[in-house]
């Protein structure tokens, strides 16, 4: 008995396996860059905010302002921008946080819709796949008459199986990865919390 390949069965699913790899393709490459630019921002020195306090209450601002760039993390760049609005009201301090917090978290969430597309489209193109496949093996039926094979249908039912198959995979994986990265940027976004949150009660103390 034959057994077909992995490479068989991906070329009988037709021009739908072809987009189906390029989609897992991007979602491989999305999944990569993102898990090490979220990774990244997850260095978190648990004495950082030790060590702006005594900046702050010692006068040294620029010192504390460059302790944060060489830090160079979104944390650290959300207090860099509120130690540098020292000397104005405590609301437009906390509102110049929240901004660049903002734009620290929309840089983290770069390209994840993509993933997220991609993660419940995949599934789609996988069942017009089979969709595409049945009309053919029903085509390839009408036009056989009274001389219907059964090896003539089985290209549209290849494809028809295989592209559900597939898309399926795709769709799965992409989703797992979705929430994945999205479970992380939230594990960021409280530890930006806790730091905007810290450093407002070192503003009061002052």
């Amino acid at each position: 008995m034959n057994e077909l390949s992995i490479l068989e069965l991906l070329e009988k699913g037709g021009w739908i396996m072809i987009v189906l790899g390029v989609l897992s393709l991007i979602a491989i490459y999305i999944f990569i860059e993102r898990f090490i630019a979220i990774r990244s921002a997850e260095k978190n020195d648990p004495l950082f905010m030790d060590r702006i306090r005594d900046y702050i209450k010692s006068g040294e601002t620029k010192a504390a302002i460059n302790f944060c760039r060489v830090t160079n993390t979104p944390g650290s760049r959300i207090i860099e921008r509120g130690i540098s609005r020292m000397g104005q009201p405590a609301p437009e301090i906390q509102t110049a946080i929240e901004n660049t917090g903002n734009l620290e978290v929309a840089a983290l969430e770069k390209r994840l819709h993509v993933l997220a597309t991609i993660s419940g489209g995949a599934p789609m193109i996988g069942f017009l796949g089979t969709v595409i496949g049945m009309v053919q093996a029903f085509w390839q039926m009408s036009e056989a008459g009274g001389n219907l094979d059964i090896s003539m249908l089985s290209g549209g039912i290849y494809q028809a199986m295989i592209t559900t198959v597939g898309g399926l995979i795709v769709g799965i994986v992409a989703l797992f990865a979705y929430n994945y990265l999205v479970a992380k940027v939230d594990g960021v976004v409280n530890e930006l919390e806790r730091k905007s949150l810290a450093f407002m009660d070192i503003m009061n103390e002052e």
